[in-house]
């Protein structure tokens, strides 16, 4: 393990029973980035995630945090978890299952910082069954801070969270890795993987199929297209232009399909075709993901 990798996966297999959810897959992951886990249902993510926190062993291969196997009791104390599915203690207050929480770790933040964390000052004697769905996740997050951990585990963190919410929390996740924590993410808001993620782990029937930036991915499985307003054009003359694989009329917009778009907008602009608003477009990480699930149906 390099100075900079603190998680490394090697070659890992998990097998239950005959379902292989996890098949030879290797990756590490550095200091200070928002890493994201993508892929349908299924793909191995939650395995993997298991794996990495020592809840689940793996069949072959190793996986190491720190250098050191994710079960020992300090690498524990290093790490926190934002898990989907959690229950809290009944009849206690926010304030009470912060303060349990906390009691757990050597070198707990304080509770007062963990409430201000999670925007709960307001509700530290609310009783935890009285929160919304809401203020249960920004209370999963208090409790996965509690250590002041240097990894951080989020699975679907913003599930429940309005808008003013969720851009709330994305704020303090940056200002996290700023501060040189990691932080592994899975979740089913798109946006939200493009706009965050230093890098994405593209994950399909246990294996891993893709990784990289999101432009590095967009760059690799998009299509880049041009748009433009053509008076009079037809859709020959459009697919008959340098380049183009493909076109389709969007309202009074054209959208010329491209595998090299520099040469597919000289074609245009040095054509006889009267054009205007011409723009240069690009899937987002929703397109990758939709071809990701094609793929996976087309095996």
């Amino acid at each position: 393990m390099t100075s900079a990798n603190i998680i490394e996966v090697n070659n890992v297999t998990k097998n239950f029973g005959t379902t292989k959810a996890v098949q030879h897959i290797s990756f590490s992951i550095q200091k200070g980035s928002i890493v994201s886990l993508l892929g349908p249902n299924g793909a191995g993510k939650t395995t993997t995630i298991s794996m990495m926190l020592g809840l689940v062993q793996p069949t072959s291969g190793t996986v190491e945090m720190f250098g050191e196997n994710p079960t020992s009791l300090l690498v524990r104390q290093r790490f926190g978890a934002m898990l989907q599915q959690v229950s809290f203690i009944d009849n206690a207050t926010v304030g009470e299952t912060i303060d349990l929480f906390r009691s757990y770790y050597k070198h707990a933040l304080p509770k007062r910082e963990l409430l201000q964390l999670a925007g709960l000052e307001k509700e530290e004697k609310v009783k935890t069954d009285k929160l919304s769905g809401g203020q249960k996740r920004r209370l999963n997050f208090a409790l996965a801070m509690a250590g002041d951990p240097e990894i951080l585990f989020l699975d679907e963190p913003t599930v429940g969270m309005d808008v003013t919410s969720r851009q709330v929390f994305w704020e303090r996740m940056e200002e996290l890795t700023n501060e040189g924590k990691t932080i592994i993410l899975t979740t089913h808001y798109l946006e939200e993987i493009e706009k965050v993620s230093d890098r994405i782990i593209m994950m399909n029937d246990g294996e891993i199929i893709e990784d990289g930036t999101p432009q590095q991915l967009k760059n690799k499985l998009t299509k880049k297209a041009i748009s433009c307003v053509a008076i009079n054009a037809t859709e020959e003359q459009l697919k008959s232009l340098a380049a183009v694989i493909d076109v389709k009329k969007e309202k009074e917009r054209w959208v010329l399909y491209t595998d090299n778009s520099d040469a597919t907008l000289l074609a245009l602009t040095s054509s006889k075709l009267v054009v205007s608003e011409i723009q240069m477009e690009q899937g987002g990480i929703e397109e990758v993901y939709k071809q990701l699930l094609e793929s996976g149906r087309n095996k």
